[in-house]
């Protein structure tokens, strides 16, 4: 809320990327709560984390990603001067969906890369591994995932590169966006879980590398708007 010259923020906010070890952080907050058109009731302001009311608890146990530091934030009347408010005050619903369409292309690539990682480890792996005299990699229905792999790949990889050339030439296309941001999480998904299959057992042992890339694909369909996001703001701009 507002107090004069200030601004007043309470609440939590959980999942904050780098929150525990950030000195400032950029929060997305209701400064007009009262406003009857719900998207100008949001703002985005600075705030300096050696602020009184400010806490970072660092979260643990995560399933994967974690070399990535992720925070939980609390604000308990955190006081900041209204010189901190970042853009135009009631704008930042239409900033927060502009940043995405910037940000979403970033984690798509990720998910390119992690597909591309789960890739080569089965490769490696059904060449060297030997069942019934041969080599995983001779028997057809092996051939068959790693054929399927590397054709999504493929095709993720080619809808972010469209997306990001698209972007750097200014032009923004949120289907285009949520197409690669979606295809290339569920690609990376499901590369991960054929390449820890053709591991067999090995694939549990935290030795085997394909271990980590199939915990660190499912956040590709999670974070920066979860896959089922991408579809609605696919569909929507289909049928409008």
């Amino acid at each position: 809320m507002k107090d004069k010259d200030d601004y007043v923020i309470n609440g939590t906010k959980t999942f904050i990327s780098n929150g525990d070890v950030a000195d400032y952080v950029l929060v997305f907050c209701q400064t007009d709560p009262g406003n009857p058109d719900r998207h100008k009731r949001h703002s985005w302001i600075v705030v300096e984390t050696d602020r009184k009311g400010f806490e970072a608890n660092k979260l643990y146990g995560k399933l994967g990603i974690r070399a990535h530091d992720t925070a939980e934030l609390t604000f308990s009347d955190v006081r900041v001067p209204a010189s901190n408010l970042l853009g135009e005050e009631g704008n930042g619903f239409f900033e927060l969906t502009a940043s995405f369409n910037k940000s979403r292309i970033p984690i798509a690539a990720q998910g390119v890369g992690i597909a591309r990682a789960a890739l080569e480890e089965a490769l490696k792996h059904t060449a060297k591994r030997h069942q019934f005299g041969q080599p995983l990699a001779s028997f057809q229905g092996i051939q068959f995932k790693l054929a399927e792999m590397a054709t999504r790949i493929r095709a993720s990889r080619n809808l972010v590169y469209e997306a990001a050339w698209k972007a750097d030439n200014g032009i923004v296309d949120p289907t285009l966006i949520s197409m690669a941001k979606w295809f290339s999480g569920e690609t990376a998904v499901k590369c991960a879980d054929e390449a820890l299959q053709m591991h067999d057992g090995y694939g549990y042992l935290d030795e085997y590398k394909v271990q980590r890339i199939y915990r660190d694909a499912k956040i590709v369909e999670i974070y920066e708007g979860t896959k089922e996001i991408e579809k609605n703001i696919i569909a929507r701009n289909l049928i409008s």
